[in-house]
């Protein structure tokens, strides 16, 4: 039995579930997310206000499922009551983010024009720090890593002097450059 497929999700107050054939929504206080449950897998909730993932069979397929399921309905509860957030640094002289209006940012990263970045409907940016820092924030956990994946690589971080974009907290190791070089 899979151990994370084991642990039961703990449901808020505030937060509603529904399963309709196979699609399990979640409602709670920040919005709602949706999503199809793969076939042969099934949810049930207590009255201890759990829910317990369960699958029908023990093939391969299905034991590789159960843990995942329970991971994604996780981040569903926890994205409509809490939301998620990715940080992202922006390095180098020059280089700096603003926002324009509430659904596009403009990065200057040292290109000859500017780079103008729509984002999707439930996603929120702030900007910080005088441009050089860009916060993401929405619901969904899924579409806040692929947005911060894709502005992070406008301008990935150089591997000799560390300019680029990069996740807060994330940490480079430099090259040395021909002066490091030694015979």
């Amino acid at each position: 039995m899979s151990r994370i497929g084991r642990k039961p999700v703990a449901i808020p107050s505030g937060v509603k579930i529904e399963n309709k054939n196979g699609l399990i929504e979640v409602v709670g206080p920040k919005g709602k997310l949706s999503k199809h449950l793969p076939p042969g897998i099934k949810t049930t909730v207590d009255s201890s206000r759990e829910i317990r993932i369960e699958r029908e069979s023990n093939e391969k397929e299905f034991r590789a499922l159960h843990g995942l399921v329970r991971s994604l309905l996780s981040s569903m509860v926890l994205g409509v009551t809490e939301g998620f957030s990715k940080s992202l640094d922006i390095v180098g002289v020059g280089y700096r983010a603003e926002l324009l209006g509430k659904n596009a940012i403009k990065f200057s990263l040292g290109y000859s024009n500017p780079i103008e970045f729509s984002l999707p409907q439930g996603v929120v940016a702030t900007v910080e720090e005088r441009g050089t820092r860009v916060v993401i924030q929405g619901i969904d956990k899924e579409v806040v890593g692929e947005i911060s994946a894709k502005i992070r690589n406008l301008r990935p971080p150089d591997s000799y002097k560390g300019k680029g974009i990069r996740y807060t907290g994330e940490t480079l190791k430099l090259k040395p450059g021909k002066a490091g070089a030694k015979k």
